[in-house]
């Protein structure tokens, strides 16, 4: 495996996101709403798929069940506490609810960790089979987009001007390419270790879909809105499935 589709992967799921992400600010708002919120729902499913249909069964055919899903059980553990501590959380009163001028420095730090997560999760991913790697770095761009988006509105209400939340959007992007690469080197001498590098990256996208991307989409009870929901979610899921037995 050449690094060098390493790093484009990693490019393209973390600086690639951003900018994506920041050529949606130019559309209107009504639109930009609407892009971002269908690129949500669908990708729900794109990290549902990846992670049941792709990451799960090839940990498990590369080690034992049981301890591939005990680290499942912990990974979700895990990024439960980092949500708390670092990614979301910043009690800066005595009922712990987050100021959006406090938002931006937690979000900028919790979006480079974050982002060195997926670097990581990336390069394990090439290290198991090309084909993985292509729709787990699909997977990890299609839930980044909506998640810039989203930050690029916190960074503005803080008072950043649109240029300044994109290059520090970017920078905290940078991490994903920095722990990738040292992953990639790490992992390949330590091949043990893939498997349980694809069970804890699983865990993530596991907790991103369930922990936060569901429970935004509850937001909207409409039948219009739940439809939509339930298609883009099964469009997602069947991406993963078709590309896997197309063997991109």
């Amino acid at each position: 495996m050449e690094i060098a589709n390493v790093i484009i992967a990693l490019f393209l799921g973390s600086i690639g996101s951003v900018a994506l992400a920041g050529l949606m600010l130019l559309l209107g708002n009504e639109k930009l709403e609407k892009v971002s919120t269908y690129l949500m729902y669908l990708a729900g499913g794109i990290l549902l798929g990846a992670a049941f249909l792709g990451m799960i069964p090839k940990a498990i055919s590369m080690s034992d069940t049981r301890q591939v899903l005990q680290t499942i059980m912990f990974g979700i553990l895990l990024f439960f506490i980092l949500e708390k501590i670092i990614l979301w959380r910043s009690c800066r009163n005595k009922n712990c609810e987050r100021h959006i001028n406090a938002a931006a420095p937690i979000i900028l730090i919790g979006d480079a960790f974050h982002n060195a997560i997926d670097g990581v999760v990336i390069a394990a991913s090439f290290l198991s089979s090309t084909e993985l790697g292509i729709f787990v770095t699909l997977s990890v761009l299609l839930h980044e987009i909506p998640q810039e988006l989203g930050d690029f509105g916190i960074l503005i209400k803080s008072g950043f001007s649109r240029s300044k939340a994109f290059w520090y959007n970017a920078l905290s992007g940078a991490t994903a390419i920095i722990f990738g690469v040292a992953a990639f080197y790490t992992l390949e001498s330590l091949k043990s270790l893939i498997p349980y590098a694809l069970a804890l990256s699983a865990a993530s996208f596991l907790y991103i879909a369930l922990a936060d991307l569901i429970p935004e989409m509850h937001r909207k009870t409409s039948f219009k809105a739940s439809l939509s929901q339930v298609m883009l979610i099964t469009v997602g899921i069947l991406i993963i499935y078709v590309s896997l037995q197309l063997k991109l």
